[in-house]
């Protein structure tokens, strides 16, 4: 999981961009959707310059940028939609939480994708940003990935509703995408939790506690991922009621009502395994006690078993001068024989009390 470090001074500076996320080396690149009903038209690694003659204000345009290296590409959409420097700047500082911002006729919205690193306890993060402004959705990624290719299949097979809705249904779409890498991750959390817990029952090696704890970060983490989300999601119900927000239709706001019930469902999720984390610790601590406790348990009833046996010992290894039995001609194997029936006498009894 990549710690998030916020840079100082970025407010001071609002004209100022620059891209803080761990891509350094992806490639600015550009693909536009075009479509209404009836047609679509798809531009591959078009060129900024070329965004305004491209686009159908009559139809619902999707662009979609992959990297965020090329600042000058990021401020030429930026000055295409006309949207405020301090987006922009949001959009290629990574480093800021899920938030939801509208002004004048653009909507904002940018959400953290987590994704689990294959062969790891690690979670891979991607910011991903959303410009919303009447027909025109512009999405920024950090590189290329498979969030949204069931989507844009969708678009050109004219599958579902689609082709029928508005930019606003996109944008519904895309969010409902990210959040599934949501329901991955807490699944494979879910798988390996399950596994500490299989693990710890067997074993008491103090890694199994470090592994919990890293997994009870990674639920924080997530957790700390879904709660802005979900307020921004909130805020975007909201203004169904202030009527403040045209880009949006009233009859989709539904759509954005399922996605803040999705967030209630994650974070009921996360609740719940962290109290099974929770259980998994204490279950470990409670192994590691009942096996302390069963080796103090041996430990004690070895003691007593010899105590008798030590004191006789003690007895008849005193330097008295009138001790008889010192002169018995079977003296010893008499004691001997004692000490062994005592033992066994001991054995039995403690047997048949089941202390050990």
């Amino acid at each position: 999981m990549r710690k998030i470090k916020y840079k100082k001074g970025r407010k001071v500076i609002p004209s100022f961009f620059d891209y803080t996320g761990v891509h350094k080396q992806i490639k600015t690149e550009l693909q536009l959707f075009v479509y209404d009903t009836n047609d679509i038209t798809e531009f591959e690694e078009l060129n900024v310059h070329e965004i305004g003659a491209n686009v159908d204000l009559n139809k619902v345009n999707w662009l979609n940028v992959h990297g965020l290296n090329n600042i000058e590409v990021i401020k030429s959409v930026g000055d295409y939609l006309k949207v405020d420097n301090f987006m922009l700047g949001d959009i290629l500082n990574t480093t800021k939480r899920t938030k939801l911002d509208e002004y004048h006729d653009v909507l904002f919205f940018n959400i953290k994708s987590l994704l689990p690193v294959e062969n790891s306890d690690n979670i891979n993060v991607e910011q991903i940003s959303f410009l919303l402004k009447n027909d025109i959705l512009v999405s920024f990624q950090e590189k290329r990935s498979d969030f949204f290719t069931h989507i844009r299949e969708r678009i050109r097979t004219h599958s579902g509703i689609v082709r029928e809705k508005k930019a606003d249904y996109l944008l519904y779409l895309l969010l409902d995408a990210v959040m599934e890498n949501f329901y991955i991750t807490i699944e494979n959390e879910e798988d390996r939790v399950e596994e500490l817990i299989n693990i710890s029952k067997t074993s008491i090696s103090p890694d199994i506690l470090i592994q919990i704890e890293k997994h009870r970060d990674n639920f924080n983490f997530l957790k700390r991922s879904i709660i802005p989300l979900r307020d921004s999601l909130y805020s975007i119900k909201s203004m169904k009621d202030d009527n403040v927000f045209n880009s949006i239709e009233l009859e989709n706001y539904s759509f954005f009502d399922r996605l803040h019930q999705k967030c209630l469902e994650l974070l009921e999720q996360i609740e719940y395994d962290s109290a099974s984390l929770d259980s998994a610790s204490n279950f470990y601590f409670s192994t590691q006690n009942h096996k302390l406790n069963e080796v103090m348990k041996t430990l004690t009833v070895v003691s007593v078993f010899f105590m008798p046996l030590t004191f006789i010992v003690g007895i008849y290894g005193m330097n008295f001068d009138n001790m008889p039995e010192l002169h018995w001609e079977y003296g010893y194997f008499i004691i001997l024989g004692f000490m062994f029936l005592l033992l066994l006498g001991m054995i039995y009894y403690f047997k048949k009390k089941k202390w050990y």
